[in-house]
């Protein structure tokens, strides 16, 4: 059965955070200082993570992404990966990771099943890498890339927050990149999302901005868009293998289109990213509830997006938690 929530929109897409860690320390994801972290008692188990994806395969999901914190920080997820794709109905198992461990894990996490990633990367600029994340990974995450292709996953998307200031001088760099190596890149708007005191509306930079800028300097062709595709709007690179996709949560509000829940490393579903309104999925779990429960939950949590996101014109910040406790 195919789930509809009551805005016609087909809702089958769960982003599930196993993980609030994280092996880097991004200023725009994580606060500096001390960080509160969920104890291990309080994150869903690899179990109850299983049992949830089955509810939710009953009501229509079929794709889902494992994000964090840094998902890969996480024993064992290799076989959780492995016993997700294993389930009757999950088509797609997707996972977005800061790339830090991928050298290591690429072909364990190929053998589990996985498929297809996207790699967060904010710049190709070694020592602008370190002073965002405030951490020196920067060839370790280059060399991740290239070990998750070589293993055959693909494709290789790589997730760029533009922040003015910080690294939209980068916009070409990324794009000829992806050019040269048939890359994806794409470029995600600076959202006011926790941490507000490092938000600033001046930091925006469109993604029509975006387009506008790389249009002078090189070919961009419009792509049809596809179900795959979320909220991107893509473009090839001339006639080369590369692509870019433009992600405008803040510009261009995609909240109509929006296929999505999110659960939470605590087990709460999240119907909308920028608002903070949660549906506790984790007690009845622990308390024994039967699927049926589940499954009337996450139906719950699916009529409760709305059409419109937690964003006010003048960018007033309603998501309160950071993102590293929501998961990307």
């Amino acid at each position: 059965m195919t789930f509809d929530d009551n805005r016609f929109r087909r809702v089958d897409y769960m982003r599930i955070s196993i993980t609030d860690r994280c092996n880097q320390r991004c200023f725009y994801c994580m606060p500096q200082g001390d960080v509160h972290l969920f104890k291990h008692s309080e994150i869903l188990s690899y179990e109850e993570i299983l049992t949830v994806v089955g509810a939710a395969v009953e009501t229509g999901f079929h794709k889902f992404r494992l994000t964090g914190g840094e998902p890969l920080v996480r024993k064992g997820i290799c076989s959780l990966i492995r016993n997700m794709t294993a389930i009757a109905g999950v088509e797609e198992v997707v996972l977005t990771t800061n790339g830090v461990l991928l050298e290591d894990m690429a072909p364990s996490l190929y053998a589990a099943g996985l498929r297809r990633l996207n790699i967060s990367l904010d710049t190709l600029n070694p020592l602008k890498f370190r002073k965002i994340s405030k951490r020196d990974n920067f060839r370790r995450v280059m060399r991740g890339i290239e070990r998750a292709r070589s293993v055959g996953m693909t494709p290789v998307k790589i997730n760029v927050v533009v922040i003015r200031g910080v690294n939209d001088d980068e916009l070409e760099a990324f794009a000829r990149w992806a050019m040269q190596e048939a890359l994806t890149v794409r470029f995600i708007e600076f959202m006011p999302i926790g941490c507000q005191s490092v938000w600033d509306a001046g930091q925006l930079v469109s993604v029509e901005e975006i387009r506008q800028r790389l249009a002078q300097v090189m070919d961009l062709r419009p792509l049809d868009r596809r179900p795959s595709d979320g909220p991107a709007r893509r473009y090839r690179l001339g006639t080369t293998a590369g692509e870019i996709g433009l992600i405008g949560a803040v510009s261009e509000h995609f909240c109509h289109d929006c296929n999505r829940l999110r659960l939470t490393p605590e087990g709460k579903l999240r119907p909308c990213l920028l608002r903070d309104e949660e549906i506790d999925i984790k007690i009845p779990l622990r308390d024994g509830c039967g699927q049926a429960v589940l499954i009337e939950l996450i139906q719950r949590a699916v009529g409760a997006k709305n059409r419109r996101s937690g964003l006010s014109p003048l960018f007033e910040q309603h998501a309160r938690r950071n993102m590293s406790r929501i998961g990307g």
